[in-house]
């Protein structure tokens, strides 16, 4: 009897943990959430303070972009940074919005990179990254624009 029980349990849990590993809207495994980085800003605070005007900058590759973006966003990644900042240059120079740079996710440093690059060559300020890249903006599902 103990031995059913057992065995019900454990396939119970076993088809939770795949239920979830193939779910494509699987909630998280726990609630609490990493905390903001001082360079970093989230899809609330730019709903909230800027009420989602913002100049979006992807710096993840081409074909990223080229597949789905931010409407209205401009690419601007590393391997092609410097023909890409003459293609931009006057948007830059012109913007008076925050901006905000995306790429692939949490563990992705290209937007980083971008944000350091932007303010060291154009002395750019009210420069962001969003947390959670390019997935957080999918999961908010385009309600920024």
């Amino acid at each position: 009897m103990i031995r059913s029980a057992l065995l019900l349990l454990a396939l119970t849990f076993l088809a939770a943990v795949a239920t979830h590993a193939w779910h494509p809207k699987a909630p998280a495994w726990y609630l609490a959430s990493e905390p903001l980085k001082d360079d970093e800003v989230d899809m609330k605070t730019i709903q909230e303070r800027w009420q989602g005007d913002v100049l979006w900058i992807d710096a993840r590759l081409r074909q990223h972009f080229e597949k789905a973006h931010i409407p209205g966003a401009l690419l601007l990644n590393d391997q092609e940074r410097d023909a890409l900042l003459i293609e931009h240059i006057e948007t830059l120079q012109d913007n008076a919005k925050p901006v905000v740079i995306y790429c692939d996710g949490h563990a992705c440093q290209a937007s980083r990179k971008m944000r350091t690059y932007l303010m060291e060559t154009m002395a750019m300020q009210n420069v962001w990254v969003l947390h959670g890249g390019w997935p957080a903006w999918e999961k908010s599902q385009g309600t920024i624009r």
